[in-house]
């Protein structure tokens, strides 16, 4: 017999979990007990919504189910940005929660909430454990949808008097859930008529999402696009799957995306969508989007297709099944017919990446962000794994940043967590204690988490901070400055805290820069750096992301210069 907590660890064992993030409380103390008594890995941060940025970055660059707990109350409350930012971008999590006992449920008992009901909108799936004997098969099920199908994270709110009660312990080898069957393999002729597509298009375009990345199909990936040479652009998830550096790859599409991806989506006449949600941001106009274009849409959630924009041709299963499928299929055609049919495609591309690159102004006296960027890319380790927070540093990490390997880029893309960054940093690099873990943030997106330098420090993480400081609320202010004539309602945020005594403070390395004959040196001196290293980069206060993409117009219409100075 073992009591519910002790249960919840042998779990947790079953699904071979390394490490748990969490915060105690009452509701969990019982858990914590047994978590103390049995020595399992748990990471303390300082504030609960850390511990689930940080299990989600665990997830996103192991493709692990990552685990946080919290306490009932306050404690599953801010937990909820970190679950959403989880959700949005379909990351394997099972969150555990605790709950007043079963007889206080519904009776505004002290630190209680509805938790289940609170999560419903932002998780894949959610429990209420009042029994016992029902935790362990609650658990095999938790995992089980959490990292099947669509990948989600899924929450288990258990009562605290559950946790102490005592059942025999079995857990199912498997579980079967009616009205949940994942789908794997779809329809083969979809994959023949695509490839027929394929074959018959001048001008085809592979846009690339994070379900490339989910699903580990990046291989596949790669072996498609060398073999036929498709040019093919990517969303801000699906960096990484094909390197940078790729003669075939034209960067990121959408709101900030590069001019040739963007030309691209106008031109194409079939554009083959690879777990991707067709995202406004990614999209611009809708009704303009790829108009020109046949439409393929390849993803494991049905759901998703002609969700946002309509499909000519529907592929709905695991990319490891549709990919694996088109690589033999267009290996049916001979490599140089590929190659020289397509030449005259990719050429164009290249003449518009050629008229149009990436670029920045430099400014005397000022460290340019996008120049941080470069420079830290070709420092960095070839494995490193960047992570950002969110606003322009994010874009511009995006943008300049040579990504060479997949689950290397994480960033919360479809809910924009600021304060995602350090603590998503920290999940990092505890699931890959042998690799570099860059973070960049920008002053605001730090300062929403900042308490989590300590916990660098506690744990000791190597991890290397860099801070782009305009002291504005960066993105924010780009609008205005563009569309609000300048009027720069509650973004300036000249603050006088100095970063660099407060990571000292908190036990970390603090560097300042802000002369650019000093960039080099000072970010090899901090990636060089046993342990963490928080740099402040001052930069310019009114420098602009571009390209720039308009709301609601179309992504051939990008602003590509003069639009603040």
């Amino acid at each position: 017999m073992l009591n519910g907590a002790e249960i919840v660890i042998e779990c947790l064992k079953r699904e071979n979990v390394e490490f748990i993030f969490g915060y105690p409380g009452g509701a969990v103390l019982p858990l914590y007990d047994a978590l103390y008594k049995d020595g399992f890995p748990h990471i303390l941060p300082k504030h609960e919504q850390a511990a689930a940025h940080a299990a989600d970055a665990y997830a996103r660059t192991t493709g692990r189910t990552g685990v946080c707990a919290a306490t009932s109350g306050p404690g599953a409350t801010n937990l909820i940005t970190g679950i959403a930012t989880a959700y949005m971008d379909s990351v394997p999590m099972v969150i555990i929660t605790g709950q007043v006992i079963v007889p206080h449920i519904g009776r505004d008992s002290f630190q209680e909430a509805d938790t289940s009901g609170i999560t419903t909108p932002v998780t894949k799936h959610n429990y209420l454990v009042k029994d016992v004997a029902q935790l362990a098969r609650t658990m095999k099920e938790a995992f089980f949808i959490a990292g099947s199908g669509r990948p989600g994270p899924v929450l288990v709110d258990i009562a605290k008097d559950v946790f102490v009660a005592a059942a025999e312990f079995e857990y199912p080898e498997n579980v079967r859930l009616r009205g949940y069957s994942p789908l794997t393999a779809g329809d083969e002729e979809a994959v023949a008529a695509l490839n027929s597509l394929l074959l018959a298009s001048e001008r085809p375009l592979f846009f690339i999402g994070g379900g490339v990345n989910l699903s580990d199909t990046s291989a596949l990936m790669r072996e498609i696009v060398d073999y036929t040479g498709v040019p093919t652009v990517t969303s801000l998830m699906g960096y990484g799957c094909v390197a940078n550096d790729d003669p075939n790859f034209f960067g990121m599409i959408g709101m900030h995306g590069t001019y040739a991806g963007n030309l691209s989506t106008k031109a194409a006449d079939l554009l083959i969508g690879c777990g991707v949600r067709f995202d406004d941001r990614v999209t611009g106009s809708l009704e303009d989007f790829a108009s020109g274009a046949k439409i393929a849409h390849m993803d494991i959630d049905r759901a998703e297709i002609n969700k946002n924009i309509v499909a000519d041709l529907k592929i709905a299963g695991d990319l490891r099944w549709s990919l694996g499928s088109l690589l033999r299929r267009v290996r049916e055609t001979p490599r140089p017919e590929w190659q020289r049919r397509l030449a005259p495609w990719r050429r164009r591309l290249e003449t518009w990446q050629k008229e149009q690159p990436l670029s920045f102004t430099p400014r005397d006296n000022y460290v340019m962000p996008q120049a941080a960027v470069l420079e830290l890319s070709r420092l960095a380790d070839r494995d490193a794994i960047l992570v950002t927070d969110v606003g322009q540093h994010q874009m511009w990490a995006a943008q300049f940043f040579a990504f060479k390997n997949p689950r290397s880029f994480v960033t919360s893309g479809g809910l924009g967590t600021m304060g995602f960054g350090l603590p998503a940093a920290i999940g990092a690099q505890v699931g890959n204690p042998g690799r570099q873990v860059v973070c960049v943030s920008g002053d605001g997106g730090f300062m929403m988490n900042c308490q989590e330098l300590s916990t660098l420090a506690d744990l000791d993480l190597p991890v290397k901070l860099f801070i782009l400081n305009n002291r504005y609320l960066g993105m924010v202010a780009q609008w205005q400055r563009n569309f609000f004539g300048g009027r720069y309602a509650c973004s300036h945020i000249p603050t006088k805290t100095d970063f660099v005594r407060l990571a000292e403070a908190m036990g970390v390395r603090g560097v300042r820069i802000s002369d650019p004959g000093r960039l080099t040196e000072t970010l090899r001196d901090a990636l060089a750096y046993e342990g963490p290293v928080l740099t402040e980069i001052i930069i310019p206060e009114d420098e602009d992301v571009l390209p720039m993409v308009p709301a609601g117009a179309r992504l051939d219409q990008m602003i590509l210069g003069g639009l603040s100075r």
